[in-house]
């Protein structure tokens, strides 16, 4: 089982920019579909961004979109979110995800691989 760890969660005043990071413990990254979640306090989990195994399509959620990219690098083993442009709203605990490749609509609601999360706040 594939165990994944986020890192690069902080604080930053609005308008400003964080990267995070997501490795996963083996060496297979390259054939996992992938994306980023977050949840608020008191909120339900949210989608944030998925991408492709393949790298080659790239998905966000509308409040995240033109702000923040997601990418990888199968090469190190890691995923990214590079995340721009912050609004206090972003606040939450970033999480990463993947799973086997699905053709299925919509496939990052069916994440099975879990990271245990990094905290990142944006202050007004």
């Amino acid at each position: 089982q594939e165990q994944l760890a986020e890192s690069g969660g902080g604080l930053v005043q609005g308008g400003g920019s964080l990267r995070l990071s997501c490795t996963a413990s083996g060496r297979t990254l390259s054939v996992l579909g992938m994306g980023w979640f977050r949840q608020a306090p008191g909120r339900e989990r949210e989608f944030v961004a998925a991408i492709r195994w393949m790298g080659d399509s790239t998905y966000y959620a509308d409040s995240v979109k033109g702000r923040f990219t997601i990418s990888r690098d199968n090469a190190k083993n890691t995923l990214y979110l590079e995340m721009n442009s912050l609004k206090p709203e972003d606040t939450g605990v970033y999480y990463c995800a993947a799973r086997p490749p699905s053709g299925d609509y919509e496939w990052w609601y069916g994440m099975i691989f879990w990271g245990k999360g990094t905290l990142v706040t944006v202050s007004s």
